[in-house]
């Protein structure tokens, strides 16, 4: 039993360290690019 938990709080520890690296050096920043459409304005 005791291995059990030694492996699940490791397992936890490593699954905690590859989300906080994937967090800081993964690039989640969208594309961006400039959208132009024409607008038809009825001010009447």
């Amino acid at each position: 039993m005791g291995r059990v938990l030694k492996l699940l709080l490791f397992l936890g520890i490593v699954g905690f360290i590859a989300l906080t690296g994937y967090a800081y050096l993964g690039d989640l920043a969208p594309e961006q690019s400039e959208i132009v459409e024409p607008v038809t304005l009825d001010a009447n």
